[in-house]
Formats: structure tokens, C-alpha cells, sequence
């Protein structure tokens, strides 16, 4: 569970619900705009494209244009910036994805070779049998939650054996993610406590010794996973220091399993409310790849991405000063209606969909072809193996603690098999 927000970050965080000279407000702490934000983005795409957000050095970015401008010029966009207000000596090392070109080029070229599309296909015939063991005893139960049946394992057994770790372990896999991930986004707008920062250094110094162990191991007895490859890098000097190899391995078990955890339980909600789309993928699964790409636009699991400015500019006639943090709203700029014809709609077959959920240039998600593969093959799973599912009850859905994403923590169904 998140840690719970102390009486002053309430009362910051409270002065984000920032309302423009029309009445226009946009809080993305809200609970109701985080279940449905997408009427207030499409007034914000119209008249608010930049929204800056009062007491804050902290703007909002909504139309697909401008968020595909800042995603592609690190020069002028930096992935690397400090959070106003936290101690740095509390900050650790940033991972690749917090760094800019031509750091960030040489860690991702590392990794690049691990999610190659010819690798990840290779993986495919391995995560069927997964999703249909992990399906099978879901049905068996006839009742249970998707997120700890299906969503969460399916990733998190699939990113460890490509890691080489051992799939047991994923109950501690879990609780460092649920920890790495529970405040991200909170600290663009609230410097976070000191007794937060002090349990994500814990959960990292945890992960550290963990992977040490398993890196020792690897020099020992090599084998054919991507642990051995960064170790092997590591002791070529020149490319991958220890750090850096740690940094690697927490960042790619947290983004391997997060993301797509979010996607799968995303697909089966809008599946779910879309029912005459959910015979359709039922009748013509062909259309799997195309559905699971409308499900990253139009329900996007990763709903911005921030950026620092690196000098002063003027973007749609807002000031923006140098290390100004410009936050891109992903789940916004995918609903544009000058890129997507009928936006709202939710679409299986829809051809042409250059949504940005995977990001955009030098940072676009590396696991991008993985994250659609396992997708595919879980509903692929689901489908095959009931004749309908639904919803246990209409109460809300545990939001993600995290703005960052969209997705709900658990989702309890009702499975009927064939």
C-alpha cells in the first residue's frame, strides 16, 4: 500500500487544483479526473494547451504535436532534472532513464540487443504456455482477482527468466515495484518526506544486494540470459560499471512488469465496456495486435512524461524558463483530434495508430515489443479459455497510487469457462 500523505503535503498538494482565468482547472491528484480525465483534456487540447500550474515550476502539455516536439529534442528537453526541495544526498544514481544522449545512448545500446523483435517473438511459444497455466487455474477458481491472477505474474515471470532471476521470487519482486513506483509523478509537485525517500533508498540498497549476489553468480557460471550479458559488460571496464549494471537490472525488473501489468488489465476493462468490441476480438483474433495498440492510446498505462527545459522559451505564448519541468500528458496527446479521426472511440481495428504510450524518440520504450507481445498472448489466453467473463460487482476499482499510470490495483472477476 502507498504510504499515507502527511497533513503538508496535503495541503501543497491541495494548491495543484490551479483554475485558469475561464475557470478551467486540472488537478491530476483528483480521484474523479484520474478515473475519467478525458473531458478535461480535451478542453485543455482546445484552449489550454499549455497549462501552467500556479506556485509550481511545473507546466501541462496536452496536444499530441507539442508532446512529440519535447519527446524528440533532448537537447532542448532533458530526461535529467533534480525534484525542487529534495535533498540530494538522498537522490540516487539515475538510471538510463533518467539520463540524456550520449550517456543514455550508450547504456540503451547495451540492452537494446535483449529486446530485439526476433528475440521477443522467440519468447513467444514460452509465454503462451505461461498465460495458459496462469488462465487455467483463474477459470478453476471461477472467481478471482485479474491483477494477482494474470496481469501481475504473467510480466514479472516473463522479465525475470529474460533477466535470468528465479520466478519465485516475485512475491519480493512485487513489493520493491509496489514501493519504486507508489510516489512517482507525486515529487513534480510535492517534494516528498524524508521518510519516503528513506524507504526507497531501503527497497534499493535491498534490490542492490540482491542482484550483487546473482552478478557474483554470473561470473562464476555464465548463461544464456541478459544478467550474464551485463555482467560480461561489466568486465570489459570500459562499458558497464557495477553501479551502472545494478541501475540497469532494478530499472528493467520495475519497467518490465509495471507497464505492462496496467495494459493487460486496461485491455480487459475497455473490453468490458465495449462488449460489441469484445465479441468482435472474440470472433476475429487476427485483430489482437491492432486491439492491444488502441488500448495503449485510447486507455494509455503511462499517462505523462516530464521533461526539464534546458533554456528559456515561449511555447503557444507561455514563458517557459530554463529548468522549468514540463509535464507531456501521453493519455491526452493519444485522443488529439488532429492525429486521431473520432478519438473517443474505441476502435479494435483502427489502422494508422501512431499513438505516443510508448513515448517518442531516444526514450521510447525499449520493451515496447515485449509489452504488446505478452498483452496479446494474455487476452489471446483469456479468450481461449472462457466463453465470457464480467465484472464481480460494480464498485470502484483501487486507482494506481502512482499519476504516472492508469491502471487499478485489483480487479475482481467472474470468469465462465467454455
Amino acid at each position: 500500500m502507498p504510504a499515507a500523505m502527511t497533513s503538508s503535503e496535503r495541503a501543497v498538494r491541495d494548491r495543484v487544483d490551479d483554475a485558469a482565468g475561464d475557470g478551467f482547472r486540472f488537478d491530476p491528484f483528483d480521484v474523479a479526473t484520474r478515473r475519467d480525465p478525458y473531458a478535461v483534456f480535451a478542453r485543455a487540447r482546445r484552449q489550454h494547451p499549455v497549462f501552467p500550474h500556479a506556485g509550481f515550476p511545473v507546466v501541462s502539455v496536452f496536444r499530441y504535436a507539442d508532446v512529440q516536439r519535447i519527446l524528440k529534442d533532448p537537447t532542448t528537453w532533458s530526461n535529467n532534472f533534480t525534484i525542487p526541495g529534495i535533498d540530494p544526498e538522498l537522490m540516487p544514481d539515475p538510471s538510463m532513464l533518467g539520463l540524456d544522449p550520449p550517456r543514455h545512448t550508450r547504456l540503451r545500446g547495451l540492452v537494446n540487443q535483449a529486446f530485439t523483435p526476433r528475440i521477443v517473438q522467440g519468447l513467444e511459444t514460452r509465454m503462451h504456455a505461461i498465460a495458459a497455466e496462469l488462465v487455467a487455474a483463474a477459470v478453476e477458481r471461477a472467481e478471482v482477482d485479474l491483477v494477482e491472477a494474470l496481469t501481475y505474474p504473467l510480466p514479472v515471470i516473463v522479465i525475470a527468466e529474460i533477466i535470468g532471476v528465479p520466478p519465485e521470487d516475485r512475491d519480493r519482486f512485487k513489493h520493491w515495484s509496489d514501493v519504486a513506483v507508489e510516489g512517482l509523478g507525486y515529487g513534480l509537485f510535492v517534494p516528498p518526506t524524508r521518510e519516503r525517500l528513506q524507504r526507497l533508498n531501503a527497497v534499493r540498497e535491498e534490490m542492490d544486494a540482491y542482484f550483487s549476489v546473482l552478478a557474483d553468480e554470473r561470473r562464476r557460471r555464465p548463461r544464456e540470459d541478459l544478467l550474464t550479458g551485463l555482467v560480461q559488460a561489466e568486465l570489459e571496464g570500459s562499458h558497464l560499471t557495477h553501479a551502472e549494471m545494478l541501475r540497469m537490472l532494478i530499472l528493467l525488473l520495475v519497467a518490465g512488469n509495471e507497464t505492462t501489468t496496467n495494459l493487460i488489465g486496461n485491455a480487459v476493462l475497455a473490453l468490458l465496456d465495449h462488449p460489441d468490441a469484445l465479441a468482435r476480438l472474440r470472433a476475429e483474433r487476427a485483430l489482437l495486435p491492432s486491439a492491444v495498440d488502441e488500448v495503449m492510446r485510447w486507455s494509455s498505462p503511462v499517462q505523462m512524461d516530464p521533461r526539464r527545459a534546458t533554456r528559456a522559451l515561449e511555447l503557444h505564448g507561455h514563458s517557459i524558463d530554463a529548468d522549468q519541468l514540463v509535464v507531456c500528458w501521453l493519455g491526452s496527446a493519444n485522443r488529439d483530434e488532429d492525429v486521431f479521426p473520432d478519438g473517443e472511440r474505441f476502435d479494435v481495428a483502427r489502422t494508422d495508430n501512431r499513438h505516443l504510450a510508448f513515448g517518442f524518440g531516444p526514450h521510447y520504450c525499449l520493451g515496447a515489443n515485449l509489452a504488446r507481445l505478452e498483452a496479446q498472448v494474455a487476452l489471446a489466453a483469456l479468450l481461449d479459455r472462457t466463453r465470457a467473463f464480467e465484472r464481480i460487482d460494480d464498485a470502484p476499482l483501487p486507482l494506481h497510487p502512482s499519476i504516472v499510470f492508469r491502471g487499478v490495483t485489483a480487479l475482481p472477476l467472474r470468469l465462465h469457462p467454455r
